[in-house]
């Protein structure tokens, strides 16, 4: 039973029980307290009752038998939402132990810690288990310090502290794993799951879930089985696949009905009333939704009831009933017992229901109110790592308020909305913003940022139905209105793809391509002038796409990128400080040698910025080159560059030997390069192998020399080393990273360098040609040594390999490599 065996634990306790009825009482009950506990963990509550509910024999009355039948009759009592008996219960175990069975006192604090954590008593909850936990670490009770460790987790999720759930539940897992106990396997990966998705990190919660429903089935964990295919449905509904959502839910509709657990079918049926809401089946979700009330009135489920009530208001609202929905949400935004995520829905959906009824004002108050939740729990997340994925559970709310600002002809109020959700771990790390923000921005400038570049801005925010694109000049700010994601989104994937395959786009006149410029760019089209300065700040599935290669459709068709000159950037915010370097100064501020370099790396920032001062030849003459690669072959996925020797050599001429660090071969570890003081170059440049992890992008790495078991710099060490160069070039594949979170767009090695402090990263969203490249890389250093900024020497670069006669002249080629511009 502890190792989650439960079809065995349960046929072996009810053979031996029959065994030793009539025969041994003491036994007998043993066996039959261990059946009653196996039904409860399998959902069977009321037969667990039914089998317990027989007085003990005055001989047993002070054993620790009768200690585990309280304990396990409270547990199934609790299970079934009968809160005061099973609190009656557990006081009774409570007093039994204390009196004659101390070595149990850990278990009794345990089942009171389960309940008042399910009457959303959480402090009381955490003292209990924190008890628990103390008794079996003095004991040495391993598999009740597993359960213990798992359940602070729990309390830890519930409140809304996600990093420091996922931290008790990975320390619950690795101990349960060890003691081989599947029932705490089960439950602490599918909690991982949750708090997983609560963080908006949907690929590690699907893969959590999915391994938590396999656990509880081979374990024999009905109702735990059926409670993960839930958290499975969640994922894709959040995800907007609703096919997917609806099939698993179905399919695990009717496990549901067959158990006595009441709240995982409220959850079921809320959950399937959801997705008929968004597509657009009122009356299905009617039905759901009535289901779902019947239980809770009649009293069998009390936990579903917050979200019920958002289902109602969310129904109400379809049927433009607006004074009943006001009053659902109304009820939610003010339960204590609400978590987080359906406080800011409930405020965001009042807004809605403000903006229908033209109560603008109050509108905007709850809209802000939703912004100020979700920015409250996103502030209290610790890890880095885990703050980058946590608006993708709740960006729908900002797309409402952006809506919202947009139909009352507020485009630049609804900019900086947008702006809220953009590089937030990126810009606190570099000390460029605060850990929370509030709208109005203090200091918000588009224009002048625009002014200063000699740019124009191109700012996207994909929605699901609706999406916008704000083009930002010298002199103006002009929003226009773009379909939504569900259109966008697939032709963006074909186009990739298309290009990704090594076809002649152009030569094929692609339709996707040209749509997609027509979509994209032809909105901005009159504000964008032939040679223009663009900086593009994408979002979703636009980060993926390099909009060079977007096909201009007449009067002769050709790429973009031959009309303007690119930079893309994460955030105005971002923009905005590299004009001072205040960012890479205070990143930097712990390193002696860079604060001495800081004169210097000013410079570079002036030449990249200030087109009335700038000197991009005289930057580039004082700065110093950090050139690494040519590894020695680490793992069989990685083997020899052929051409990386001639490129860093082509690299490397650009400077002379006094300004020139070269590791190379079995000198370009990890160690070495860590060890040689990268913030005191202005240049770093890698010719290697590159790897992006889209499960843990941060886990993404430069793959170098074998230094021992080691051979990777990833992605989370070089956050943690200050830099302040000018410019880092990632010759390697998918140096951009492969996932995109929102807000924070793609993340892996260029968002490593520019959060360690770096002003600009040259790295590769696709694979890259080792044939292609050392050309591409020497025209561009080339270019940088005439006094070309670094987006000005790409685009010359891509061009000659675009205008050659060449393979080379396919996209595929050219384009993988993006100019990200930092602070």
């Amino acid at each position: 039973m502890r190792r989650g065996e439960l079809d065995a634990a349960l046929r072996d306790s009810d053979e031996a029980y029959h065994r030793y009825y009539g025969k041994s009482t003491e036994w007998a009950w043993r066996f039959r307290v261990l059946k009653a506990h196996t039904l409860v963990l399998r959902g069977s509550t009321r037969a667990a009752i039914d089998l317990l509910g027989e007085n003990l024999p005055s001989s047993l009355a002070t054993s620790d038998i009768a200690v585990r039948q309280k304990l396990v009759m409270g547990l199934a009592h609790e299970f079934s939402q009968q809160f005061d008996v099973a609190e009656q219960d557990f006081a009774a175990a409570e007093q039994l132990a204390a009196s004659f069975q101390p070595a149990l006192l850990g278990d009794v604090a345990q089942a009171q810690g389960i309940l008042k954590s399910d009457q959303n008593k959480y402090e009381e909850a955490e003292s209990a288990f924190r008890k628990a936990l103390a008794i079996a670490r003095q004991q040495n009770q391993p598999f009740l310090q597993a359960w213990a460790l798992g359940s602070l987790g729990l309390v830890a999720m519930r409140r809304a502290r996600y990093d420091e759930a996922i931290d008790w539940f990975e320390a619950a897992l690795k101990l349960s794993k060890r003691l081989g106990a599947q029932s705490s396997v089960a439950k602490t990966l599918g909690n991982m799951a949750w708090s997983y998705r609560e963080l908006g990190d949907f690929e590690n919660a699907l893969t959590y879930y999915k391994q938590a429903e396999d656990a509880s089935a081979r374990a024999g964990l009905n109702k735990d089985q059926v409670y993960w295919l839930t958290g499975i449905s969640n994922v894709y509904y959040e995800q907007h696949d609703y096919e997917h959502a609806e099939e698993v839910l179905v399919q695990a509709l009717d496990l549901a009905r067959h158990q006595d657990d009441k709240r995982t079918l409220v959850e079921f049926l809320n959950d399937l009333a959801e997705i008929a809401l968004e597509t657009g089946q009122t009356e299905s979700a009617e039905k759901y939704y009535s289901e779902a009330a019947q239980i809770e009135q009649a009293g069998l489920d009390q936990s579903g009831l917050v979200e019920s009530l958002l289902v109602r208001g969310r129904i109400d609202q379809n049927r433009r009933a607006y004074a009943q929905a006001e009053e659902s949400f109304l009820r939610v935004a003010g339960e204590p017992r609400a978590e987080a995520s359906q406080k800011w829905e409930a405020q965001a959906r009042l807004g809605r229901v403000y903006a229908y009824e033209a109560r603008y004002a109050q509108a905007e108050r709850e809209f802000r109110h939703s912004i100020g939740t979700i920015e409250g729990v996103r502030s209290s997340v610790q890890a880095e790592d885990l703050r980058l994925s946590f608006l993708s559970g709740a960006i729908t709310f900002y797309s409402d308020y952006i809506d919202f600002l947009i139909s009352r002809h507020r485009p630049e109020d609804a900019l900086q909305v947008a702006e809220l959700s953009r590089s937030r771990t990126l810009a606190e790390g570099l000390a460029a913003a605060p850990k929370t923000l509030q709208f109005p921005l203090r200091d918000f400038q588009p224009r002048q940022i625009a002014q200063r570049t000699k740019s124009i801005l191109l700012f996207y925010w994909l929605g699901q139905k609706k999406s916008y694109v704000w083009v930002i000049t010298p002199t103006k700010v002009k929003c226009a209105t773009l379909p939504g994601a569900t259109e966008i989104d697939p032709l963006a994937k074909s186009y990739r793809e298309a290009v990704l395959s090594g076809r002649d786009v152009l030569e094929g006149a692609n339709s996707d391509g040209e749509k997609l410029y027509t979509l994209l760019i032809e909105p901005a089209k009159r504000l964008i002038p032939r040679g223009s300065r663009v900086i593009l700040l994408p979002d979703g599935s636009l980060y993926g796409l390099n909009f060079e290669t977007l096909l201009v459709p007449g009067p002769k068709p050709h790429f973009w990128i031959e009309d303007v000159t690119l930079t893309t950037a994460s955030s105005l915010t971002l923009l905005s400080a590299g004009r001072n370097s205040s960012a890479g100064i205070n990143s930097i501020g712990r390193s002696a040698g860079a604060r001495q370099a800081r004169g210097i790396h000013q410079r570079y920032v002036d030449a990249a910025f200030d087109t009335e001062h700038r000197d991009p030849a005289g930057a580039f003459r004082d700065g110093n080159l950090l050139l690494v690669g040519d590894a020695t072959q680490a793992a069989a996925e990685f083997p020899v560059l052929r051409q990386a020797r001639a490129e860093m050599a082509q690299v490397g001429r650009y400077f002379p030997e006094s300004r020139r660090a070269v590791l190379a071969g079995p000198q370009a570890t990890p160690s070495k390069f860590l060890a040689s003081a990268p913030e005191h170059f202005a240049y770093l440049h890698f010719v290697t192998h590159g790897s992006a992890s889209r499960a843990h992008p941060l886990d993404s790495a430069v793959i170098l020399s074998p230094d021992g078991d080691s051979f990777k710099l990833y992605a989370r060490d070089i956050v943690k080393h200050p830099l302040s160069a000018y410019l880092v070039t990632i010759s390697a594949c998918s140096g951009s990273g492969t996932r995109a979170y929102s807000g924070e767009g793609l993340v892996g090695l260029s968002w490593a360098f520019l959060r360690a402090g770096a002003h600009n990263v040259i790295a590769a969203l696709w694979e890259v040609s080792d044939a292609s490249t050392p050309q591409l890389m020497d025209r561009l250093y080339g270019e940088l040594s005439r006094g070309q900024d670094p987006a000005s020497a790409l685009r010359t670069a891509k061009l000659s390999l675009l205008k050659s006669d060449s393979v080379f002249k396919k996209p595929f080629y050219w384009a993988p490599f993006q100019l990200y511009a930092g602070s």
